[in-house]
């Protein structure tokens, strides 16, 4: 089953704390199956956990994750090498495609090492849904903020640019990712840049935004633009985007 047309969900959550498990899926990984259109049989979910070096301890607490949801679950790791002699059959097989978070900046150069960014473009346009958290959000964008080098944030400008925008997550709970992005979209740095607080979803259909979804109630996403006329280079622009709640 694929969407109906390419689709992303970028988000700053989608786990929650598990009853017989550590961990579950929570509203948003839900909602990257439901925008997936998938009836009648389990959900294929592929997770790619490159942003942390594939890491197997944290892809067994999703197996048993997504034995709760009842998700036909896979991973697709790189390190050491691809688990998957032809990646590009594997994912094209999936439902959703699922990115976890971590360096968003190593991601991206293993990522075009191994093609990925050829390839999960290709997916996209077939209609497998992206989606992911944090590095997971950011590499759909032109680029964003990232501690990727360290603990002092910076900028990150070299993204997968699938959509026209940047993106800023953790927007509510991690201190220095809002100023920094007002910085960095007043100066040009970044353009138009979508942000989520955490438990917060963006929907984009296509290139464009169509809703705004949440998992957590009272958080909210928010469109960040330079501000024009006198103002212009010096200060940004932040327009609070209502979700809607999953619950």
């Amino acid at each position: 089953m694929a969407a109906d047309e390419p689709t992303i969900l970028a988000t700053s959550g989608g786990y929650k704390s598990g009853h017989r498990t550590r961990m579950e899926f929570d509203l948003l990984v839900h909602h990257a199956v439901e925008l997936s259109g998938v009836s009648g049989r389990a959900p294929r979910v592929a997770h790619l956990g490159t942003a942390s070096g594939d890491q197997r301890w944290f892809a067994a607490e999703l197996d048993q994750a997504a034995r709760v949801a009842g998700f036909d679950f896979s991973h697709l790791n790189l390190f050491t090498m691809p688990n998957h002699g032809d990646p590009e059959a594997y994912l094209a097989e999936q439902d959703v495609v699922w990115v976890n978070g971590g360096s968003v900046v190593n991601l991206l150069a293993v990522w075009r090492a191994h093609n990925l960014d050829s390839i999960l473009r290709r997916i996209w346009e077939q209609g497998v849904v992206l989606a992911g958290v944090s590095a997971g959000s950011i590499c759909w964008f032109q680029g964003g903020t990232t501690d990727s080098y360290g603990p002092e944030l910076r900028s990150v400008t070299n993204g997968l640019a699938f959509l026209p925008y940047a993106n800023g997550v953790h927007y509510d709970s991690e201190p220095g990712r809002r100023p920094l992005i007002h910085r960095l979209v007043a100066e040009g740095v970044l353009g138009e840049t979508h942000c989520t607080d955490d438990g917060v979803g963006l929907v984009y259909r296509g290139t464009e935004l169509a809703d705004v979804v949440a998992e957590v109630r009272g958080k909210a996403a928010y469109r960040v633009t330079a501000a024009s006329g006198e103002l212009a280079g010096s200060v940004a622009v932040e327009e609070r985007l209502e979700p809607r709640f999953l619950g």
